[in-house]
């Protein structure tokens, strides 16, 4: 089962040009971080990977600077908080 995950993602690397797909809010792209996962943990890490990046990879996050450190730094709408480390480029800038 695990191969059927990378494979589906394979596949969508190559039908869906980099310049058409959502842009991620993590510096590891979505896909990419659920491959990885995948490959290295398994085929269950791989889904629960891709559940934590499909609910929290879209609308509803904020970025904000922390009043008390002065780091920038996401809520997610799960309400995690992610390090500008983990951000994408585009939401740092």
């Amino acid at each position: 089962m695990k191969y059927l995950i990378l494979s589906v993602i394979q596949i969508y690397w190559k039908v869906i040009p980099a310049s058409k797909r959502k842009k991620c809010i993590f510096k590891k792209s979505c896909s990419n971080y659920v491959f990885e996962i995948t490959q290295k943990e398994g085929f269950v890490n791989g889904l629960k990977a891709f559940r934590f990046r499909y609910q929290n990879c879209r609308a509803g996050c904020q970025v904000f600077k922390d009043p008390v450190n002065g780091k920038v730094q996401i809520i997610l709408p799960s309400r995690i908080i992610v390090e500008r480390e983990e951000m994408s480029e585009r939401l740092t800038l």
